[in-house]
């Protein structure tokens, strides 16, 4: 195993802009050279200009990284100078001063150069294209059989994708015309703007948004995009009531298509509550989606020939059975690691694309046993983490302990026994102690619980006991001073103006987890405790990001070096951690139902490495489910089986069991469900009756007596839902109880209903195996949950005859299995060099 495999070597690439003069050389008087190097200017002028002249003056050397940690180039500088009128009698020489010079290094860092210009042609990449042709083909074939009805697909897929790019050539080559994009996250405007007017496959392409062009500004003959967000579009007239007068004109048309862009952020604001539940109201609210009570896009009053629905982490959408299989396309951090180790020859379009590796460690006892508790009963991060006060004044309630953990992350604290001396224990590899990891984490996000306890850790790591933390700029990006949204993002780029040569921490506790490119964070800590795994990957994949430079040595245009090869997540709870890990790998792959598989492949990209108080290991994927289930309890289990998501009850499946005769009369053999088609009738006529009302007219229209004819109706229909809901909940429960008494173990619903007991199971749950099967392929359960209760069940069931765990004994091996690094790797890795 390479030493370097996790922790490899830091770049030394420095991009500078320089300009010197030849004062001994009259044909160049009042002329100054401007160029880029990545060394320092006095060596790249030299080989420059030779021997014969050895007389020049440096008059400008700066360096060429924004804060964003892109690099930029000369010749952007140049293009800069002569748009300002700068004289440029030949190649890279220009009339004028050192001050014009160092004007326009500035103004190409801000980002204030030119206006942009269609200078891209990059092609697609395989997944783009098939992404593309897969949503072609499904839309066409839906109008052909469902003519008066509108498609919806869906792009599951991660960050770094090229979902806008990938749009507009799916508009393209369906010869749209006129394309609203609506998000939740305003913040990724800019991405959907550079896109469009950039490329040169989309010439005369226009783009309409707030802050931009208008609809009376464009040229209606030729196509556009419509950018904007639900707050705004969907929102209502403050003192009028209905559609915001300037915005009447995007109800009026009838587009070729709306993209929901960040879909799991309207259609799931569950998730959006716990990204932000630590936030003020006001940032709640803007990140919940202010003014969105309820998405149905059936309700919206837009018309369209197609929905497309954009999203990193759908899982929700998935699961409850909005989407079936032919309308989804997935693209995984899996396939973007896998296709970037398969990818044979050249030009590797997936090599800046950093690996991720998960580090846990497991507490020292002094410091874990003030805060133990949770769904896990371990480390509980809330409690350790929390604080009260704010700006100067907060402080964290148990400062001493957090002081120790400061201490354990640079290497400073020890905790050493007698059993530990004899086992020969290591010290894990530290993120500020380990030279590797110390090398590469300049630049790190920390996830905290609260805004009192992200100003607590500035205070924490200001005092003068703690030096070493006095290397790093600490940004709280967290509450309403530091901006709402993506307002919050400046500071932190300030803070790290030439990333290449600062070091920063950034704090925060929701802030800056979605919809912001930071490159030059390489590592991300996650403090606080996650009730999903959206939340967790959200915020983890924003360390993701590439960071590279073109031209790194000044001579090589097409070469480019790559500053980040990994990143890094560190977590201080490893059984959430690593349940986290479980779950999103399971839920990522749709087509595999086999748990172990999912995480097999997930970690085989994403390394995760535990400490468990006396060594380092990797983990496998039976040691990440174990782990993941060890602190699970019987009445955790329970709770999955009586989950909402575990039966679909929207309309489209209702429709599907009143068209079959066989799937009604098995439900109507299950206790309870006497007039299961006369409830299915009413719901679906009057939720289609309401959603037709509520589109003809807004609240301010209506008379007090629809209104209360509405009212009266809409809670009739939800009613009858809710009652059928808790029916097939009732019927779900039996399925645990039945696989308990049989003799088989299970790892999936198939196996439950092709591996059974045809007699127990029926008077158990009261279906033969036929019904139960017809009604899983109907929708009416949902397969892939159920598959993750049963596998869980089984899981518990074997680990519940001893307990398997990362604190299960020291020493001993992950998972109960052997050691996955021997100790010769575990010496060349991980041991601190001198």
């Amino acid at each position: 195993m390479s030493k370097q495999e996790f922790f490899p070597k830091k770049s030394e690439a420095t991009p500078t802009i320089y300009a010197y003069e030849l004062p001994n050389d009259a044909s160049r008087k009042g002329q100054l050279k401007v160029g880029d190097t990545n060394r320092t200017a006095q060596q790249r002028i030299k080989e420059q200009i030779g021997a014969v002249r050895s007389v020049f003056k440096i008059v400008v050397e700066q360096s060429a990284m924004r804060k964003d940690g892109s690099s930029f180039r000369d010749y952007e500088v140049h293009e800069y100078l002569r748009k300002k009128g700068i004289k440029n009698p030949d190649g890279e020489w220009f009339v004028c001063t050192k001050r014009e010079v160092e004007s326009a290094i500035k103004a190409v860092r801000d980002g204030k150069s030119y206006e942009l210009s269609r200078d891209k042609d990059f092609a697609m990449r395989p997944e783009q294209e098939e992404a593309v042709n897969k949503t072609a083909r499904y839309f066409e074939s839906y109008k052909d059989e469902n003519p008066d009805k509108t498609p919806h697909f869906l792009w599951n897929a991660k960050m770094r994708f090229g979902k806008t790019f990938a749009t507009y050539q799916l508009a393209k080559k369906q010869g749209w015309n006129k394309i609203l994009v609506l998000t939740f996250k305003p913040a990724v405007q800019s991405a959907w703007q550079e896109d469009l007017l950039t490329h040169v496959d989309f010439e005369g392409w226009q783009f309409v948004s707030r802050n931009g062009l208008s609809f009376e500004d464009i040229d209606p003959s030729k196509p556009f995009v419509c950018f904007g967000s639900f707050q705004d579009y969907l929102g209502k007239n403050t003192s009028t009531g209905g559609i915001k007068t300037k915005n009447e004109w995007v109800h009026a048309t009838n587009w070729d298509c709306v993209v929901f862009d960040e879909y799991h952020y309207g259609a799931w604001r569950e998730n959006a509550k716990d990204l932000f539940e630590s936030e003020d109201a006001k940032e709640a609210k803007f990140g919940e989606g202010e003014g969105i009570d309820y998405f149905d896009e059936d309700m919206i009053p837009i018309t369209t020939n197609g929905f497309l629905y954009l999203s990193g982490t759908p899982f929700r959408a998935i699961t409850s059975g909005e989407f079936i299989e032919e309308q989804i396309f997935n693209w995984t951090y899996s396939d973007e690691q896998r296709a970037k180790e398969e990818w044979k020859g050249p030009n590797n379009p997936y090599e800046s694309l950093p690996r991720m590796v998960m580090l846990t460690y497991q507490m020292p006892d002094s410091i874990k046993e003030v805060a133990i508790g949770g769904e896990f009963n371990e480390f509980d991060l809330n409690v350790f983490f929390e604080a009260t006060g704010i700006g100067e004044g907060a402080r964290f309630r148990m400062e001493s302990y957090v002081q120790k953990w400061l201490d354990l992350i640079r290497g400073g604290f020890s905790e050493t026994t007698i059993d530990d001396l004899k086992m020969g224990a290591k010290k894990p590899p530290m993120p500020f102690s380990d030279s590797r990891l110390l090398s590469i984490l300049n630049h790190t996000f920390w996830f905290l619980p609260s805004v009192a306890s992200c100003h607590a850790m500035k205070n924490l790591m200001s005092r003068p006991n703690n030096k070493f933390y006095h290397d790093y700029e600490v940004v709280v990006a967290a509450g309403t001073q530091a901006g709402i949204g993506v307002e919050a993002l400046p500071p932190v780029l300030n803070a790290m103006d030439n990333p290449l040569k600062t070091k920063t921490i950034t704090l925060s506790c929701g802030k800056l987890t979605t919809g912001v490119t930071v490159k030059p964070w390489t590592g991300i800590f996650m403090l606080r405790n996650s009730s999903s795994p959206e939340t967790y990957f959200q915020a983890a994949f924003r360390v993701q990001s590439p960071w590279a430079i073109k031209n790194p040595d000044g001579e090589s245009p097409n070469k480019t070096e790559i500053i980040k090869k990994e990143c890094y997540v560190f977590d201080f709870a490893p059984n959430r951690a690593l349940s986290q890990v479980a779950d999103y790998a399971c839920r990522l792959n749709v087509n595999e139902s086999n748990p172990e598989k999912n995480v097999a492949e997930f970690i085989h990209f994403l390394p995760v490495l535990a400490y468990d108080g006396s060594s380092m290991k990797q983990v496998d994927a039976a040691g990440v489910l174990d782990i993941a289930m060890s602190g699970t309890t019987a009445t955790l289990l329970a709770r999955r089986w009586e989950s909402a998501l575990l039966v679909n009850v929207d309309n489209g499946t209702l429709e599907r069991i009143k068209n079959n005769p066989d799937a009604l009369a098995a439900l109507m053999s299950i206790e309870g469900f006497r007039s299961l088609n006369q409830d299915i009738e009413t719901i679906i006529n009057k939720s289609e009756a309401v959603k037709k009302a509520k589109k003809e007219k807004n609240d301010e229209e209506m008379t007090k007596k629809e209104k209360k004819e509405l009212t009266d109706e809409e809670k009739e229909y939800k009613s009858l839902r809710k009652q059928i809901q808790e029916k097939l909940i009732k019927f779900a429960t039996r399925i645990p109880v039945f696989m308990y008494l049989t003799d088989y173990r299970e790892h999936t619903l198939k196996d439950v209903i092709t591996q059974l007991e045809p007699g127990l199971f029926k008077k158990v749950t009261g279906l033969n195996v036929k019904d139960f099967e017809l009604l899983v392929s109907l929708g009416v359960f949902n397969s892939a949950l159920m598959n993750d209760a049963v596998y869980k069940f089984k899981r518990y069931e074997d680990a519940s005859l001893e307990y398997i765990g990362i604190n299960r004994h020291k020493g001993q091996a992950v998972g109960g299995y052997d050691t996955v690094l021997s100790r010769e790797d575990y010496n060349e890795i991980f041991v601190n060099e001198p």
